[in-house]
């Protein structure tokens, strides 16, 4: 089992932690003191392998004609169960929304009798989309895929999905636009030739965001493309000069599945391992 070595400094703490390549510690050193503590036995052998190997590493004499290290990438600290998106599931954030600030069950159910239009209509129609867009991603599992949702950012906004695999990492911006037309610009949308939406443009911003937030904890550049995902939608028509942003219907996102040779499947995890971590957005 190979374990990756972090080194964690907060609160006066300064620890080598060993990791399983999902991410999750199974023991850590400190480099004060030299002791090791085993959190998974069954990894006891390793974890004492790497680890005092790491800590030897730290305390041997740096030859005086090195050139000088770069600058040491930050290091999240230890996954818990409270930082760990990857439970998540698709449309958490506008359910907690719903759940917190919309109607109560009464009046929902007042509203659905009268068929009384509510402000949270829109709400309970993106959550619907969503659903159904994280359900069509869940299954490119199989075809070595992880998929995270609800990623909360500052400001309460969120990503809506995040696809990281052996084709790339994908930011997926989910739209439900039941039994519309969709016309698809360089940097707007028309939804039955109403007014301009910029949805291309903030896709594209989304994933430029994602992108400097993973490559400051990995090791290697992370190329991060857009995705717009319409749902229920009755026509699709994109022009041919948007290529930046790829466009689906939700049985469409299928289309990623094969995609490969950009991730081997290490950096999938460490890209996986760094954005399933809720302080990595903080």
């Amino acid at each position: 089992m190979e374990l990756h070595v972090t080194r964690w400094k907060r609160y006066g703490h300064d620890r080598l932690y060993a990791n399983l390549p999902d991410g999750t510690a199974v023991g850590w050193a400190d480099v004060t003191s030299g002791d090791v503590t085993v959190l998974r036995a069954e990894y006891r052998d390793d974890v004492i392998t790497v680890l005092t190997k790491r800590l030897q590493s730290l305390t041997e004499p740096v030859p005086q004609n090195r050139a000088p290290e770069a600058q040491a990438r930050p290091m999240l600290p230890p996954l818990t169960p409270a930082d760990d998106l990857a439970i998540n599931p698709p449309g958490k954030s506008i359910r907690d929304l719903l759940d917190e600030s919309g109607p109560r069950l009464m009046e929902r159910i007042v509203s659905r009798l009268l068929r009384r239009p509510s402000e949270w209509d829109p709400w309970r129609k993106g959550l619907a989309g969503e659903r159904r867009v994280g359900a069509e991603l869940n299954r490119l599992g199989r075809q070595g895929w992880r998929v995270l949702h609800s990623i909360p950012l500052a400001n309460k906004v969120d990503i809506d999905h995040l696809l990281i695999g052996p084709g790339g990492v994908f930011t997926i911006n989910t739209k439900r636009h039941y039994k519309r037309a969709v016309w698809v610009g360089d940097d707007s949308v028309k939804v039955d030739h109403g007014k301009p939406a910029p949805y291309a443009r903030k896709s594209r911003a989304e994933a430029k965001r994602v992108a400097r937030v993973l490559e400051r904890y990995c090791d290697f550049p992370v190329r991060v493309e857009p995705v717009l995902v319409f749902v229920g939608v009755t026509g699709l028509k994109v022009v041919a000069t948007q290529l930046d942003v790829r466009v689906y219907q939700e049985r469409q996102v299928s289309a990623l599945g094969p995609l490969s040779g950009v991730l081997t499947a290490d950096q999938v995890e460490q890209v996986y391992g760094v954005a399933r971590h809720r302080q990595a957005w903080a």
